[in-house]
């Protein structure tokens, strides 16, 4: 773990994804050289916690990939007991999942986009498929007037049906999100192998919006053949899924996190990254430090039009 404030650092994501998107990739980033990867564990809970214990000590910044330590809702926070699990096998360096940058980077994104006249959400009917995921997103959609709806019933517990307002979403989050939080993460998300294959099964709730927004392992997973004319708002994506969205007739993708060889990383490790540069820990960290680190780095979302 580095100590000297200009020695070069090293940031892990140890996912329960696919080992198949794993990367590596050396940055010069504020004058610091940067090295940042992800180690996928295919799904295996006891696996990644041996890595985290592995890497404890030894790297500036560990991320959980896959899998979330909170959940954050209207103002209250709720922790996952897997990703905390996964979290305490480290004992030095310090841990994050994307969340503290989630919140204030998804909310960006929206204005950056908005501001910047790459879409006008206004009138324009949005499905964010996890909303607790992307609280500062479910939030910020509405304020630029797009029609949301929130498909955290749908794609996280299989029930049929999309919740319309975000008062809604709130409700539902704080009375759930309490007995959720305690479940085995697999059977509310896709780990491993599920993260490369996809099921049309709620395919008819991709028909309704003009714009996919929100967690790209859910849009993958659910997606149908067809998505004409769509656009999609997302990250963590790959250049094999970037081909995958051209094939099937998407219009536009929006990544929040910036084109990196040809992947959009995932926030998990990008908040490792900026931690690591801001040298703080975790809980110190407020909003105002993740967006003057990316203003200084020079962030803003990757636009591909197809």
């Amino acid at each position: 773990m580095t100590t000297n404030a200009t020695a070069p650092l090293h940031v892990v994501s140890v996912s329960l994804g696919s080992s198949t998107r794993d990367f590596s990739r050396t940055s010069t980033l504020l004058g610091r050289e940067v090295l940042w990867e992800r180690r996928g564990t295919d799904g295996d809970m006891s696996r990644a916690i041996a890595l985290i214990g592995e890497l404890d000590g030894k790297v500036d910044a560990i991320g959980l990939g896959g899998i979330d330590l909170y959940l954050i809702a209207a103002g209250k926070k709720f922790v996952i007991r897997d990703g905390q699990k996964m979290a305490r096998a480290a004992k030095i360096t310090p841990v994050v999942d994307g969340s503290g940058l989630k919140h204030t980077l998804e909310r960006q994104t929206v204005k950056w986009i908005q501001e910047t006249g790459v879409i006008d959400f206004h009138g324009k009917k949005v499905m964010l498929v996890s909303g607790v995921d992307r609280f500062g997103m479910a939030e910020a959609l509405p304020e630029y007037g797009a029609i949301t709806q929130y498909g955290d019933l749908i794609f996280a517990l299989g029930i049929p049906y999309a919740i319309k307002t975000l008062a809604g979403l709130k409700t539902l989050a704080w009375a759930l999100l309490p007995i959720i939080c305690r479940l085995p993460f697999s059977m509310i998300y896709p780990t491993g192998e599920k993260q490369e294959t996809t099921s049309a099964k709620y395919g008819k709730y991709f028909e309704w919006p003009d714009i996919i927004a929100g967690d790209f392992h859910l849009i993958r997973r659910y997606m149908p053949e067809r998505l004409d004319g769509k656009i999609i708002i997302s990250n963590t994506t790959t250049a094999e899924d970037v081909e995958l969205l051209r094939q099937r007739g998407v219009k536009m993708l929006v990544t929040s996190t910036p084109n990196s060889e040809g992947r959009s990383p995932g926030t998990n490790v990008v908040e490792g990254v900026i931690v690591a540069l801001a040298g703080k820990k975790p809980e110190e960290m407020t909003p105002e430090d993740y967006l003057g680190t990316l203003n200084k780095i020079g962030w803003e979302p990757n636009v591909v039009k197809f």
